[in-house]
């Protein structure tokens, strides 16, 4: 059987109903491949996580894909995400919008995932090693903010730096099966908008959120 196509996982999305066509376009530009283990590029088109060491998976593409649509970018953002793994949702926000600041805490994965997106021409991603429930003050408020890890509730450092109006994607719950939802800032205060599916995410470790014991 031939290998599969960034196409034939695009039409995946699709029949998971994804209808973003700014966000289509990008998962038929990114090359998944460039952005998992070598031993892992024959699968990398199929829409599963795939292991990256250290205890870690890619987040699925039909999931990331499901995330970042309900942060429905237009293009003139700068987001924060949290969890860069090897950085391929990082490359895909990277066609959606102005600047991407992402914070990996493992230095050797946010390493790698900065050596990917420079070998793919991204310019505009930043990738930063520290405590993502922290945030970056120095670089907010962000128009928007995606968390791939979970934790009972958002870190409110992220809140605080979330511009008003803007939307926050995270998984709400403690790692292992939550629920990824999605809210918007207003007046001051994170709004729940959106129960957008469940899921598996590795706890969000750090100072605002899952604590190791």
């Amino acid at each position: 059987m031939s290998p599969r196509t960034p196409a034939a996982l695009v039409r995946d999305l699709i029949n998971r109903g994804i209808h973003d066509n700014r966000l289509l376009e990008a998962f038929s530009q990114i090359r998944r491949a460039d952005f998992v283990p070598e031993e892992f590029v024959n699968e990398a088109y199929l829409d599963e996580p795939i292991s990256i060491g250290h205890a870690q998976v890619t987040t699925q593409p039909s999931l990331v894909a499901s995330m970042v649509q309900a942060l429905r970018l237009t293009g003139a953002e700068k987001i924060l995400e949290i969890g860069t793994g090897f950085g391929f949702q990082t490359a895909i926000l990277s066609r959606l919008c102005q600047q991407v600041f992402s914070i990996e805490r493992l230095a050797a994965l946010a390493m790698t995932a900065e050596s990917n997106l420079r070998k793919a021409g991204i310019q505009n991603a930043k990738v930063v090693v520290g405590d993502g429930t922290l945030g970056l003050p120095e670089h907010a408020p962000f128009d928007a903010i995606i968390v791939s890890a979970a934790a009972p509730k958002v870190p409110q450092p992220l809140v605080d730096q979330l511009k008003e109006g803007g939307r926050l994607v995270q998984p709400i719950g403690p790692g292992g099966a939550e629920t990824v939802m999605g809210f918007q800032k207003l007046q001051g205060t994170l709004v729940e908008k959106e129960d957008i599916t469940g899921a598996y995410f590795v706890p969000l470790l750090g100072a605002f959120g899952v604590r190791k014991t």
